[in-house]
């Protein structure tokens, strides 16, 4: 096990008590390999067939960003898949939370899925009345959160040391192996099932309550039930001729 040695300092200024990082904390092998890997570009493997887009990717082989037709070759590996939301990458929190601790990282919800986005999305002037910001690239943020990103998370790591992308077991939490997760792996059958979907989220993104948010949280109350205006259809009678008056 390899140590990383950081200087702690209260106010950042580089001096105070060694604190050491293990491997582990600063996130698994293929973490860094995925925050660089370009996505949505043409598989250069598959160049001649449709639908070749690359946003796949093999946490086994931390290698280039593949596309549906790459994945027989990967068919026992761990494949995640990258969507995008207002041109950039984010993974699905089912997908990513089983693997790594995303504490501290805001989360959205898009088309009712829970994501993070990959890397930093600078923000040169915050909104007014914004009281929080990323400490990596000041993109705004609610109270409960530190970054926007994954990758801002493994910037602020340079000088906190109590950050870790390692998932510790829960007191009174079984440390098992973890076969009963149920986040989705990319499996060849799920992704012919589901017809290799490389659509792009195209609604809007409102805050998680994941973290910090339970005081937060209307009452459920119960809707209105819609108004039927159509009148149904009588079927007509046989007609009558009005009487004659002489």
């Amino acid at each position: 096990m390899v140590m990383v040695s950081i200087m702690e300092s209260p106010d950042g200024g580089g001096g105070g008590a060694m604190v050491q990082q293990t491997e582990e904390d600063l996130g698994p092998p293929w973490l860094r390999p995925l925050l660089s890997t370009s996505f949505f570009v043409a598989c250069g493997a598959h160049p001649d067939l449709s639908k070749n887009e690359c946003n796949l990717f093999c946490l086994g082989c931390t290698g280039d960003a593949l596309c549906a037709y790459c994945l027989p070759a990967h068919r026992d590996h761990h494949v995640v898949q990258i969507r995008r939301s207002s041109y950039h990458n984010v993974i699905r929190v089912s997908e990513v939370g089983k693997l790594i601790d995303i504490s501290h990282v805001q989360t959205y919800v898009i088309n009712s899925a829970k994501i993070v986005f990959l890397n930093g999305r600078p923000q040169a002037r915050p909104g007014k009345g914004v009281t929080n910001t990323c400490e990596i690239c000041c993109r705004s943020l609610p109270d409960s959160f530190r970054f926007c990103s994954l990758g801002c998370k493994l910037g602020g790591m340079r000088w906190d040391p109590s950050l870790t992308f390692a998932i510790r077991p829960k007191r009174g939490q079984d440390s098992g192996d973890g076969s009963g997760s149920d986040y989705d792996s990319f499996s060849p059958k799920k992704v012919r099932k589901t017809g290799y979907e490389l659509g792009r989220f195209d609604r809007g993104i409102r805050w998680s309550d994941d973290e910090g948010s339970k005081s937060n949280t209307a009452p459920i109350t119960p809707t209105t039930p819609p108004i039927n205006r159509c009148r149904p259809s009588r079927r007509k009678g046989i007609p009558h001729r009005a009487p004659f008056y002489g």
